[in-house]
């Protein structure tokens, strides 16, 4: 049995995540936490009750999944840090300094840190280098679609689809376009779109002389995302100190 703990239990990640834990005879969920103040706060999940700090229960745990927020994700790596717990972290919005934090643990503890952890949007980050490789004079737009409660944009997937292609053809990355631009820089331009219930999609638009190639995924359910954090969470038991993608995961 693989003991989990979920932080981020009463969000809408953390929920699917849970049934997924609880769906698997493989799996033991020993702990779920939330936000002091959270009113999910001691209620009943199975056999075990929401707890308001990962310090109580990571001791109980083999590996950690975190989807909460920035500043809560970089407080419960330090705790799994301390306690030499594995972590995976589907957090998004987080700047370069809570990246350099999350580098810095993977030196002493296994880490899974992921934009997306669906296998489609994985493959998509694959498909995306390669096409870059080839069509690397040809514009690169990048357009991403959210539900209206989405915190943070562009949105973590559209910013490592950036990253991917702005690394393989020396791209600027720019946000949104308004007023007099003049023509187009080498740049790759991302845009957001906040609207209803939209569970993800995002469009890499490659458009040259004459022709344009668009790649497209789309959720149509968390589920993939909660699955994906399950996988990785899984894959992660036994490995060493270091910090793993979902590429790594999957093999791709």
């Amino acid at each position: 049995m693989i003991k989990i703990l979920i932080c981020g239990a009463a969000g809408k990640m953390g929920r699917m995540i849970i049934d997924r834990v609880l769906s698997e005879s493989e799996l033991e969920l020993v702990g779920a936490v939330e936000s002091k103040g959270n009113r999910s706060v001691g209620k009943p999940i199975g056999k075990i009750k929401i707890t308001d700090g990962l310090e109580n229960v990571v001791k109980s745990c083999d590996i950690v999944i975190d989807f909460t927020s920035p500043n809560a994700t970089i407080g419960n790596l330090e705790t799994a840090r301390k306690n030499k717990k594995p972590i995976v972290i589907g957090t998004t919005g987080l700047d370069e300094k809570g990246i350099d934090k999350i580098k810095n643990a993977s030196r002493e503890i296994p880490v899974v840190f992921a934009p997306n952890m669906s296998v489609g949007v994985n493959l998509l980050f694959k498909l995306v280098d390669e096409v870059a490789g080839v069509l690397s004079n040809y514009d690169v737009e990048i357009i991403e679609a959210h539900h209206n409660q989405k915190k943070d944009a562009p949105s973590g997937t559209a910013l490592k689809l950036a990253e991917i292609i702005a690394d393989k053809l020396n791209l600027t990355k720019i946000y949104g376009r308004q007023g007099i631009t003049g023509p187009r820089k080498k740049e790759i331009g991302i845009h957001s779109v906040r609207a209803g219930d939209i569970v993800g999609e995002h469009t890499v638009v490659f458009a040259g002389p004459g022709e344009r190639i668009e790649l497209i995924h789309r959720a149509h359910s968390r589920d993939t995302l909660a699955a994906g954090a399950v996988l990785a969470a899984k894959w992660l038991i036994g490995k060493k100190p270091g910090l793993y993608s979902m590429r790594d995961v999957l093999g791709l």
